[in-house]
């Protein structure tokens, strides 16, 4: 007997969640592996990790943001309030006539293969990374589309600082 206001449903119970549940699965996937394999070609990661230019726009937000990508927290550069910026790694203001796009990328992803002792953090790599807290061992900081974000506003920034 089915209870009043409630017509008895026909359908499996579980029906009408597979769909959102395989592409829940698929996001997930294609977030924890990156869309083309690593290549280090002496100081450049010459392909996208996604295969896909990023866009600039959103890369401009998150160099900015003190909460996703903390850039600010070391660089200056055209990304946000003055007030907020550091002064510990170097500018980041014409950065794109010094730097060719996959050298951004490898400082991006993993900047200590171009410097061991550097603070820089690895912002894609997770292998051999010390002192992670247990939540985040295993994840990257940024995705394959944030850090391709990143690199494609980074390689727009043509004046000298």
């Amino acid at each position: 007997m089915a209870r009043r206001g409630f017509a008895p449903s026909r359908r499996k119970p579980l029906a009408n969640l597979t769909p959102c549940l395989t592409l829940c699965l698929a996001t997930l996937l294609l977030l924890a592996t990156p869309a083309v394999a690593l290549t280090v070609e002496g100081d450049r990661i010459a392909t996208s990790l996604t295969g896909t230019p990023g866009d600039a726009l959103r890369g401009k937000a998150l160099m900015g943001n003190r909460q996703v990508a903390l850039c600010v927290l070391c660089h200056a550069g055209p990304f946000g309030d003055d007030r907020f910026q550091s002064g510990i790694g170097p500018n980041l203001a014409g950065v794109g006539s010094r730097l060719a796009e996959g050298q951004i990328r490898l400082r991006v992803v993993d900047a200590r293969r171009l410097n061991p002792a550097g603070v820089m953090p690895s912002y894609y790599n997770t292998e051999g990374l010390e002192r992670v807290a247990a939540p985040f061992q295993g994840r990257p900081i940024l995705s394959a589309e944030q850090i391709e974000d990143v690199v494609a506003y980074l390689a727009t920034l043509r004046a000298a600082p």
